[in-house]
């Protein structure tokens, strides 16, 4: 684990998203040697800078070990940077990772099981965090809430941590970064 003060630099190209086609942000790869310095492989907060404009985001697992990040259209215009452009980012994660925001169904469903939320309210954030990402990880409605019902029953049953969840993606090949849309050709 590496300690929170820690402050990573490197430079990487400003992707475009393949999907959707007219998606406003755009997205970076970090190196392998960056993450893996990390402090975990699953969703990490982190504060920096990119080409010189400063953020906060969650980095999200890349499904190889890695992690990407997104690149909003008001801080890729901030920092003057195009699609396609290499832009210098300095990045650190947070000395303490922000409480996630409680999905709407995943509320609901522990506002209605007590055992289930005394539960909730006693584990760490970063379990929160990994509990939540396995929720909204979800591709279809029907597994989306059949995994809102079991978070429930397990919260209840005494587990604190997610089962069988691989917040890196990495052995379920459940996440990646974005597609990169490819270079227009030039004349």
């Amino acid at each position: 684990m590496v300690k929170n003060n820690a402050t990573f630099r490197f430079e990487a190209k400003l992707l475009r998203p393949a999907e959707p086609r007219d998606a406003s942000w755009a997205f970076v790869v970090l190196p392998a040697e960056v993450s893996a310095r990390l402090p975990r492989r699953g969703r990490t907060t982190v504060e920096g800078t990119l080409d010189g404009q400063a953020f906060r985001a969650t980095l999200e697992p890349d499904g190889r070990l890695s992690h990407w990040l997104r690149v909003d259209k008001a801080l890729r215009e901030a920092a003057g940077a195009a699609v396609g452009d290499t832009v210098a980012l300095e990045l650190a994660p947070v000395a303490r990772e922000p409480e996630p925001e409680l999905p709407p169904d995943l509320r609901r469903a522990l506002d209605g099981a007590p055992e289930a939320r005394a539960a909730w309210e006693s584990t760490t954030t970063l379990a929160r965090v990994d509990w939540i990402h396995w929720v909204t990880s979800a591709k279809q409605s029907a597994t989306r809430a059949k995994r809102v019902a079991d978070a429930c029953g397990m919260l209840a049953s005494g587990k604190r941590r997610v089962c069988c969840f691989d917040p890196s993606g990495y052995y379920s090949k459940a996440f990646g970064a974005p597609d990169a849309a490819e270079e227009p050709e030039e004349p």
